[in-house]
């Protein structure tokens, strides 16, 4: 029971699938790396062009929401080698490696004030900018908000169904554990530079925040497995070139 008064937790939950997806935090000269899981400033500030702010407005209330992420599909990595020519030295050419996460399905929650929650939930159904997945070229497909859930972060993303794609799920065992990435609780993984201060052009900033990962937030028996403990057939493939018979 929640005190009289007293608004109880909400956190809106964000479906973030597509055919790529890229969230790089410590991209560096030629190589644009990405992380294995979507980025607070990247979500930051796809809601931020859903809502329609500029680069130059302040980020202060959206900083605010307390920020997490399962890991519903891994993806795969896939790295695109990229050349680029100088507009007037035409024979000067630009090697880049830019990476990207194919196929990858993420659930992310936001906690905070539900107002503030509600006027996202709504932008992110009505976009004024386009909204992508860390970079222009990675649109989302499907449904992306949720909805709000009147429940603390970390319950909402354990309570939520698993988003992964059919496919997916036949490749997996009977039993999954799926990863939660947040802000407070799990063991302690390190630092990320993903905290958006300024994204205007001239002077963007970043602050660190602590992470944490619970590799087993979430436990699910995989009715779509077929994945089954069978021996291994005794079949040799390679007999025949042997030209021996079983």
């Amino acid at each position: 029971m929640y005190a009289e008064n007293f608004d109880p937790p909400a956190t809106l939950l964000l479906r973030l699938a597509g055919p790529l997806q890229s969230w790089g935090t410590s991209s560096k000269f030629n190589t644009r790396s990405t992380d294995r899981y979507p980025s607070k400033s990247g979500v930051i500030g796809m809601i931020s062009a859903a809502i329609g702010r500029r680069r130059e407005d302040p980020l202060n209330d959206l900083n605010q929401l307390k920020f997490g992420v399962r890991i519903d599909q891994e993806g795969d990595l896939l790295i695109d080698y990229h050349t680029a020519h100088h507009p007037i030295k035409s024979k000067l050419a630009f090697i880049t490696y830019r990476h990207y996460l194919s196929d990858a399905v993420f659930l992310v929650g936001l906690e905070g004030d539900k107002n503030l929650l509600e006027k996202i939930d709504y932008a992110v159904k009505h976009p004024y900018f386009p909204i992508y997945l860390g970079r222009r070229s990675c649109p989302p497909s499907g449904q992306i908000s949720l909805g709000i859930r009147d429940m603390p972060l970390k319950v909402a993303l354990e309570h939520e169904s698993w988003l992964a794609s059919s496919w997916y799920k036949s490749q997996k065992p009977l039993e999954v554990s799926l990863e939660i990435i947040s802000e407070s609780s799990g063991n302690a993984i390190g630092v990320s530079n993903d905290v958006p201060i300024s994204f205007d052009q001239d002077y963007r900033r970043y602050g660190f925040r602590k992470l944490y990962s619970d590799l087993e937030a979430v436990k699910l028996q995989n009715k779509d497995s077929r994945c089954t403990k069978e021996t291994p057939t005794t079949h040799d493939p390679i007999e025949e070139l042997n030209g021996t018979q079983v």
